[in-house]
């Protein structure tokens, strides 16, 4: 299920009650429907600003993030489309730094939905055109694209070789197998080739593709994918690599490749994950030659990158109360393992709801050693698992303020996780809606 969003502004709603009659015909793949829809509109996707375009299972949406902090420290004005949003359909256009406001996103989605809608196009596919729109009718020096489902038949990938300056690659899990590893003639078997070779997809003739480091079967697919269409191909490990390094006054992280070496501040995104997410941005930036970006804005942008729902603490408000208090959005057994990492030796009380399509040992199987509590709650909106698909020792809860309510009083953090649209309800509901 898609979350459509709601709005204050009534023009946004009548849009937003279209998106939502939208359907995708059952098995349908390809590109032909995206393609068609930006032909109506005048191929608004070759007049762009030179496009950095990101595929990943994890950690797609936080290279996105640190993209635009980098190049927006550089004096860069930046367009960017990520998916999908917490609180306001807004937050998946931002136009040179700055959310969509209401009057042009009521009027974008309008005129995509009444230029192509018998097209049959997809929520997503009418999301990406009308982004695409926008980005080409206002000034900007770069565009950050995050994919959305995969990146071989993802309507972003109506990008054309001359539009990108760099594709990426993040983090290779498991998730959305029914669409990922569908079956399909002529394509691998085994699933992490599979899904390295749907996210390899991006690539394109002459763009620089930049990976982090996978299980042997998945890179094997994205170095074969890079060979095929003649990507220059830079992998973690191989052309560059990144770490952190333990050092007094404070912990430095450490980026290496062909043109040097830099020494720059931890990022300011939480977990140790966020490094290698940090590092694939560097590298991205480093191995294109579109545009050209400073050592000092590297460390600046690593320092001010903003991502809400990913490893986050909340701050005061009606919500948090005075306890510690974090979300995460993270959904995949991929993502629970970074929980894991990041919580590691800590006693944390666990308020979990995840989509009923989701595994739903992802999360509390590795964090169950640490948590003093679970509590189950609804993802408002949407079909989730019921509290005993948890486990016996979890408790039942209606909703996230009555789970808060039903923790007990000690020092140990409360962490909320399991879905994006569930840490959505948790920001709205503490006033801290994303900006």
């Amino acid at each position: 299920m898609v979350d459509m969003g709601r709005s204050d502004d009534a023009r946004v709603q009548a849009q937003l009650d279209r998106l939502a009659k939208l359907s995708v015909p059952q098995g349908r793949f390809g590109l032909e429907t995206i393609t068609a829809l930006m032909a109506r509109l005048g191929n608004p996707h070759r007049a762009l600003p030179p496009v950095f375009h990101v595929a990943g299972t994890n950690g797609k949406g936080s290279v996105c993030a640190f993209l635009r902090a980098i190049l927006e420290a550089d004096g860069k004005s930046v367009h960017v489309t990520t998916s999908p949003h917490l609180v306001r359909y807004n937050e998946r256009i931002r136009i040179a730094g700055e959310l969509i406001g209401d009057d042009a996103l009521a009027d974008l989605l309008e005129e995509v939905l009444d230029t192509g809608g018998d097209l049959g196009p997809s929520f997503f596919e009418v999301t990406i055109a009308a982004a695409f729109l926008a980005f080409s009718r206002n000034p900007a020096d770069a565009c950050v694209v995050e994919v959305g489902l995969g990146g071989r038949f993802d309507a972003t990938n109506v990008l054309e070789p001359s539009a990108v300056a760099a594709s990426g690659i993040a983090a290779l899990g498991l998730d959305h197998e029914r669409f990922l590893l569908a079956p399909e003639a002529g394509v691998p078997q085994k699933p992490m080739a599979r899904i390295a070779f749907e996210k390899a997809g991006i690539a394109k003739r002459r763009v620089p593709l930049v990976a982090l480091d996978q299980v042997p079967e998945a890179t094997s697919q994205i170095i074969v994918r890079a060979e095929s269409v003649g990507s220059q191909l830079a992998l973690r490990g191989d052309s560059w690599s990144n770490k952190f390094k333990l050092q007094e006054p404070e912990n430095r992280h450490i980026y290496r490749d062909q043109f040097g070496e830099l020494h720059l501040p931890m990022p300011s995104l939480n977990g140790p994950h966020q490094v290698r997410n940090a590092g694939l941005a560097i590298a991205m930036l480093r191995h294109q030659d579109e545009l050209a970006v400073s050592e000092k804005a590297i460390a600046e942008g690593l320092t001010k990158v903003d991502w809400p729902g990913r490893c986050q603490p909340l701050a005061k408000g009606p919500l948090r109360g005075a306890r510690e208090v974090w979300i995460d959005g993270g959904h995949n057994a991929s993502a629970g393992e970074a929980m894991a990492e990041f919580w590691a030796e800590d006693r944390i009380h666990l308020i979990i709801g995840m989509m009923a399509n989701k595994d739903p040992e992802a999360i509390v199987g590795p964090l169950r050693k640490w948590c003093k509590s679970i509590t189950a709650v609804p993802v408002p909106g949407h079909e989730d698992h019921p509290p005993c698909a948890f486990g016996d020792d979890v408790k039942a809860a209606p909703d996230l303020t009555s789970a808060m309510k039903s923790i007990a009083g000690d020092n140990c953090p409360v962490f909320i996780a399991g879905s994006l649209y569930l840490v959505g309800e948790a920001l709205r509901l503490n006033n801290q809606v994303p900006r």
